[in-house]
C-alpha cells in the first residue's frame, strides 16, 4: 500500500486537492457573502484614489459612447441605424458588461496568486467575484441607459421588465466567459495578451454601431451565424425591449438562453477540472 492508499485509507484529504463537483459548487455557495464582499471590495478600491470616485463608474461607457458616436456616425453617415444615439448608447453600454467579464475574468487568478497560494478556499470564487463585479457596474450603467433612450423618445412600457431576465441570462453567459478564460490564461500565460484583442473583435462583430443584418440579408449563410451570436441576440433584445422602431425577435431568447446555460456548465466543469493546479508555479 502506497503513502497516499494509506492515508485515504485514515480518512486524510490531500492539501488542495480537488473535491467531488457536488461538494466543491457547496464550498463556492457557502462562500457567497465573502464573493459579493470581495466584488464590493474592488469597485470601492479601484474608484476612491480618483477624484470623481464612483462617478466613473458612469463616465467610462459614456466617453466611449461618445467616441464610436463621433467616430462612426460620420464613417457610416447615411447608413447609420435608425435612432443612432440610443441604438449606440445600448451596444456600448451592454458589451462593456461583457467585455469587462472577459478582460478581467482572465486576470482573476493569475493577478490574485498570493491569495491563491497563502488561502484554502474554492479558487472559482475569484473569477465569480469579478463577473459579479461587473454586474454591480452594469446596474447603474443600466440606468443611466435607460433615461438616455427615454431623452431620446422612448416610454417606459411593461415590456421594460423582460430586462430583468435578460440581465441574468447575460450575467449567466459572462460567468461561463469568466470562467474558461480564467482557467485558459493560467495555463497559458501569454493568453492573457491576447484577451483583449478577442474581446474588441467581439465589439466590433456584435452589431453595436451597425445592424449586421443589413449586411447579410443577401448571405444566407452569415445571416445564420448573426441569429446565433450571443452577444448580437443580447443587443438585439435588448434594443427591442427598449426603443420603439424596432422589435423584440422572439428566437432570440432561445439562442442566448442555450448559449448562457452550455457556456456556465462547460466553464464551471472546465474551472473546476483545473482546482488543484491554480497557484502552483508549474
Amino acid at each position: 500500500m502506497s503513502a497516499s492508499e494509506l492515508a485515504e485509507a485514515h480518512g486524510l484529504a490531500k492539501v488542495g486537492g480537488r473535491p467531488p463537483l457536488h461538494h466543491y459548487l457547496v464550498q463556492v455557495w457557502r462562500r457567497r457573502d465573502f464573493t459579493i464582499s470581495l466584488a464590493r471590495f474592488r469597485i470601492q478600491s479601484e474608484n476612491e484614489r480618483n477624484r470623481l470616485g464612483m462617478l466613473w463608474v458612469l463616465l467610462r461607457p459614456c466617453f466611449s459612447a461618445i467616441v464610436y458616436g463621433l467616430v462612426f456616425g460620420l464613417i457610416l453617415a447615411a447608413s447609420r441605424p435608425d435612432n443612432f444615439v440610443p441604438f449606440l448608447v445600448i451596444g456600448v453600454f451592454a458589451l462593456e458588461f461583457f467585455n469587462s467579464s472577459l478582460n478581467q475574468g482572465a486576470k482573476s487568478i493569475i493577478s490574485n496568486s498570493a491569495l491563491v497560494q497563502s488561502l484554502p478556499f474554492p479558487r472559482m470564487v475569484l473569477p465569480l467575484a469579478t463577473v459579479i463585479q461587473q454586474l454591480m457596474n452594469f446596474v447603474p450603467t443600466l440606468a443611466l441607459m435607460i433615461a438616455l433612450t427615454m431623452i431620446w423618445g422612448a416610454r417606459p412600457d411593461v415590456l421594460w421588465l423582460l430586462l430583468i431576465p435578460l440581465l441574468a441570462i447575460f450575467f449567466v453567459l459572462n460567468t461561463g466567459v469568466g470562467l474558461i478564460a480564467a482557467r485558459l490564461t493560467v495555463h497559458v500565460r501569454d493568453l492573457s495578451q491576447f484577451i483583449p484583442f478577442i474581446s474588441r473583435m467581439i465589439f466590433y462583430t456584435s452589431g453595436v454601431f451597425f445592424d449586421p443584418m443589413n449586411i447579410v440579408r443577401d448571405h444566407p449563410g452569415l445571416q445564420v451565424v448573426f441569429d446565433w451570436h450571443p452577444l448580437y441576440n443580447i443587443l438585439a433584445i435588448m434594443r427591442g425591449i427598449l426603443l420603439p422602431d424596432y422589435a423584440i425577435p422572439e428566437q432570440y431568447w432561445l439562442h442566448v438562453s442555450l448559449w448562457a446555460v452550455v457556456l456556465f456548465v462547460i466553464g464551471v466543469v472546465f474551472f473546476w477540472q483545473a482546482e488543484e493546479r491554480y497557484g502552483r508555479d508549474d
